[in-house]
């Protein structure tokens, strides 16, 4: 009798300690931003070593049981070039477009058409490790109807919405639908001549944009119903097209402000 309470004592404890290991910090903002940008940083930088990119250019994570990732290489060992805002821009090698003609080149203002995957994460440390936790769809036009997006407010939102926008203030200036850094990353890619939604993809590469360079801890659209405060985001994506926006349709000077 003495060996059986013994027993299920031992197994309790192991019961108790392998639920502690599961559990995961609930997430308290940091007082400074400054610390958060850290997390941001240390999330990305790990982030980058655990994945790769396949054949197509999607995102994968290493396996550490399946032996068919071995050679690939991280994403940290793909040439990523980190901009003054802290967003980093990954540009895949055989997937640009060939010879591209100025008018393949984006603008601040575009009209652009998007396929791929995005998603936002919450950079969060506990004891020490600190990891991307919380990922949650943003853009993901691969899995979903296969249909590239057009024109994105978080790319550029166009003069006559904030024309007729009343409340709240904030939202009467580009800022609060825009995410600077993943403007900013997308710049330094080219587009491609305007491809059919029926062109299979070949993802051109990765924009991981940090939470100071996203919305950091200001109002924003409430895109999907979502707060995207001190959420960074990660972007892996195809330009199909893009185009001139009408002049008449760009932001005022006072709504860029």
């Amino acid at each position: 009798m003495k060996k059986i309470f013994l027993y299920i004592l031992a197994g309790s404890l192991c019961f108790s300690a392998c639920k502690k290991d599961d559990d995961t910090s609930p997430y308290v903002e940091p007082e400074d931003i400054a610390t958060q940008n850290t997390y941001d940083d240390q999330a990305i930088k790990k982030f980058m070593d655990e994945n790769y990119l396949d054949a197509q250019g999607n995102i994968k994570a290493f396996s550490s049981t399946d032996t068919s990732d071995d050679n690939e290489k991280k994403l940290s060992e793909l040439s990523p070039v980190t901009l003054p805002s802290g967003t980093i821009y990954i540009m895949r090698s055989g997937a640009q477009p060939v010879n591209p003609t100025p008018n393949q080149t984006i603008k601040d203002d575009d009209i652009i058409k998007i396929m791929g995957r995005g998603y936002s994460y919450l950079a969060v440390n506990s004891d020490g490790n600190t990891t991307f936790q919380a990922k949650a769809a943003f853009l993901n036009t691969i899995d979903g109807t296969g249909v590239p997006v057009i024109d994105p407010m978080y790319y550029y939102v166009k003069k006559s919405i904030l024309s007729t926008v009343t409340t709240p203030d904030a939202a009467k200036k580009a800022k609060y639908y825009q995410i600077p850094g993943f403007r900013e990353a997308l710049q330094k890619f080219k587009a491609f001549d305007n491809l059919t939604g029926e062109t299979p993809y070949n993802l051109q590469g990765v924009i991981i944009v940090p939470s100071r360079a996203a919305f950091a801890r200001n109002p924003h659209y409430p895109y999907l119903n979502t707060s995207y405060r001190n959420k960074s985001f990660v972007f892996n994506f195809q330009i199909y097209g893009r185009e001139d926006r009408p002049s008449d349709d760009k932001q005022t000077q006072e709504q860029q402000q």
